[in-house]
């Protein structure tokens, strides 16, 4: 009893999380935001209270302080806890950055997250580089000596903390005159794509810590590191931290109990900012498995090796901070004159979380694919009433990305395997996407769900063709297209028991939600038939559609609403 009374003194519990007028709260600010693996969020309203995850929950710890004068300061992560926390000041979320600023000590201190997920860039918006970018100027007119510490956890890099991880380091010239510092770390026994799941993280491939004109940096134990850190003794020269805690290459340790390391000296800082950068990289080697072949990731589909990704992403930081502030500020000012300033909020963080919930790779003629990842689910991947709510966001940029998920999907259902009237839910478990998972998968009709993808599909289809003005890329699929209409038209309007996408609602028949979705998707297909220059079918079904959609006007409503089920109030 008297253990748990001191804890309770020593530790504090968070405060209720609540929305504050204008200012957005999120349930978790993105600073990692790549792809489904390389994917790591603060759960905490201020930076420097919590550790960093992993989407999952699971640690992948950044930490990063700053020394003002002699004295140290935390600004990511919780520990060590005996460093105190530098006061944040504000957090700001926009569709390619999170920005937090923090102000003590007479110092104003900006870091910047940048993923430059530009939807008009291919090659840029499948890299997985995230920068990090620390900018601090004095507030009272003086000058002041500032340094900043940054480091990555080697729980980066695996499953479990305790999986092995060896490390290495190398000098590179990415331009001249600066050298840079480049930090490697990956799993000792590297199973590429040997797990599939929902609740994993990457345990294969290698994370890079790169640091231009870096003054030190090491890959270190956590205790020795940390140890010199609450000490608060940064030493000045190269030799840092004083322990020889370098980890020899090849060598192997728990992956918790490393740290890729790096301190940066800003030197004397005054009223005009100074700012230095450095850059997460992970190369996953092979991304997806699809059709039993592992596919590479799309920035590797010329050849590129790490080094070729490092050298590129290092020499685009300058242009990507101004195309990136550019596309913020445009899309946030569609997005506030579309909804609202909180609508844009909104958007903003749902736009990071999107491209961080798949993944590009190439297919064998190296063309861009994706595959999006049900997370916190069952982890499919390429589940279609998982991307057909993701497909807005790829639809504004354009019909390209919107056929980067559809490709894989209808190809796997054209193929022989699929032998169902309906369009699937999947193509597997993540990373596998060999072949439907979902209720008995390719076996039989149970716990599948018909009306609901058939009418995803449907309307993703009509949506492409309507931006390219015909319908040719649904003309590659048009027996499909066809069969699932049929059984819409058969068994749309009134569904019998089945499962649909709010699962809340388990397994319902006469699912009125479900009736609307098969009337969208009839619509879409007549409009794609008018398109192709069918007018007769085209006639057929947009006459089908709207005599189904007055009869579910009168039949669904319930008053002041309408009924989740026809038969039920």
């Amino acid at each position: 009893a008297a253990i748990a009374a001191a804890a309770k003194k020593l530790y504090t519990p968070p405060q209720p999380r609540r929305s504050e007028g204008a200012k957005l709260v999120p349930p978790a600010t993105p600073l990692v935001a790549c792809d489904p693996y390389f994917s790591i969020w603060s759960p905490g309203d201020k930076l420097n209270e919590v550790d960093t995850t992993h989407w999952t929950g699971k640690p992948h710890r950044l930490t990063s302080m700053v020394r003002i004068d002699g004295k140290a300061y935390r600004v990511m992560g919780a520990s060590p806890a005996s460093v105190p926390a530098l006061e944040q000041k504000s957090l700001t979320v926009t569709p390619t950055r999170s920005i937090y600023t923090f102000e003590d000590a007479g110092v104003a201190l900006t870091l910047t997250f940048m993923t430059p997920a530009l939807p008009e860039d291919l090659d840029i918006l499948s890299r997985p580089v995230t920068y990090l970018t620390w900018e601090a100027r004095t507030m009272d007119g003086k000058s002041r000596d500032v340094e900043v510490y940054f480091d990555a956890s080697g729980e980066l890099t695996v499953n479990e903390g305790r999986q092995q991880a060896t490390s290495s380091g190398a000098v590179a010239s990415w331009s001249k005159p600066d050298d840079a510092v480049v930090l490697k770390v990956g799993s000792k026994d590297q199973p590429i794509l040997a797990k599939k799941g929902d609740d994993l993280r990457i345990d294969w491939g290698y994370l890079y810590v790169g640091l231009p004109g870096s003054d030190y940096a090491g890959v270190h134990e956590r205790g020795a590191a940390y140890a010199e850190i609450a000490k608060g003794e940064w030493p000045s020269t190269k030799k840092w931290p004083t322990t020889k805690t370098l980890l020899a290459p090849e060598q192997s340790t728990n992956a918790e109990s490393i740290v890729a390391t790096g301190v940066m000296k800003l030197g004397r800082v005054s009223a005009q900012p100074v700012s230095r950068w450095l850059m997460l990289a992970y190369d996953d080697l092979y991304s997806i498995q699809y059709m039993r072949k592992n596919l590479r990731p799309y920035w590797r589909r010329n050849g590129w090796e790490a080094a070729d990704l490092l050298k590129a992403a290092a020499k685009d930081y300058e242009s990507l901070v101004k195309r990136c502030a550019v596309f913020d500020a445009e899309l946030m000012a569609d997005l506030t004159k579309a909804g609202g300033e909180k609508y844009a909020k909104l958007c903003a963080l749902a736009y990071r979380q999107c491209y961080a919930a798949g993944k590009f790779v190439a297919d064998e003629n190296g063309q861009p694919i994706s595959f999006c990842k049900e997370n916190h689910s069952n982890g499919c991947i390429g589940t279609s009433d998982v991307f057909y709510p993701m497909a807005p966001q790829f639809l504004l940029f354009g019909p390209s990305q919107a056929k980067s998920f559809l490709v894989p999907f209808m190809n796997y259902a054209a193929s022989d395997r699929w032998k169902f009237p309906f369009a699937p839910h999947d193509l597997g478990t993540y990373p596998k996407a060999n072949g439907q998972v979902y209720g008995d998968g390719e076996r039989g009709v149970n716990n599948q769900m018909p009306v609901e993808e058939s009418g995803n599909l449907l309307c993703l289809m009509g949506a492409i063709a309507q931006m390219e003005g015909n319908a040719n890329f649904a003309g590659l699929y048009w027996k499909q297209l066809e069969q699932w209409a049929g059984y819409l038209k058969e068994k749309g309007f009134d569904p019998e028991n089945q499962l649909c996408t709010d699962d809340f609602a388990g397994h319902l028949a006469h699912n009125v939600n479900l009736s609307a979705k098969a009337i969208c998707g009839l619509g879409a297909f007549a409009k794609l038939c008018d398109l192709r220059g069918e007018k007769a079918k085209s006639d057929e079904y947009f006459k089908l559609a709207r005599e189904f959609a007055q009869r579910w006007v009168k039949e669904a409503d319930d008053g002041d609403h309408f009924r989740l089920a026809f038969d039920k109030p």
